[in-house]
């Protein structure tokens, strides 16, 4: 057996990540920086091509981020098959403070022809949301009153400062 690369390692399982094939890496980057409250974290290459993290800024117990992978053509472990994506159903989901910010989010992707799905209002347990595009066509939800944030809270009993 190898040496460990890393001293530091979890204490339990964690979910971790989610991992997305990109054509263009500059391109990925930046829209995620500009759309999403996520910050480069780590960016790689090697002789298979670029590799990145993006992930939510500050520190956490319990680290979440998006994995990102641009494969040089000739040396790409999947070139028989298409690039996936996340889409018409399947998505990314980003929780955010309020509704004024799912419409400012609306109002910018539309600026940049990456708006998927307009602001509208679904039946709980969705809530408000907006759908954005990314480079290569993954859905990337913003919405507002899921609950998803509300719940963990709630289950764990974590304080918030709002």
């Amino acid at each position: 057996m190898s040496e460990p690369n890393y001293e530091l390692h979890p204490s339990e399982p964690r979910w971790t990540h989610i991992a997305l094939r990109v054509r263009d890496m500059d391109a990925s980057i930046a829209w995620y920086e500009k759309f999403t409250p996520l910050e480069l974290i780590d960016r790689r290459e090697d002789e298979a091509g670029y590799g990145c993290w993006l992930g939510m800024p500050g520190e956490t117990n319990n680290p979440f981020i998006l994995v990102m992978a641009q494969f040089f053509p000739d040396k790409d472990p999947f070139a028989d098959s298409p690039i996936a994506t996340l889409s018409p159903f399947a998505h990314l989901g980003m929780e955010l403070p309020n509704r004024e910010a799912i419409d400012a989010t609306a109002e910018l992707a539309k600026e940049h022809d990456c708006l998927g799905m307009p602001p509208t209002m679904m039946p709980p347990p969705i809530g408000y949301i907006t759908m954005l595009r990314d480079p290569d066509g993954n859905m990337v939800e913003f919405s507002w009153d899921q609950g998803v944030y509300a719940t963990l809270q709630e289950r764990w009993g974590v304080k918030t400062n709002s």
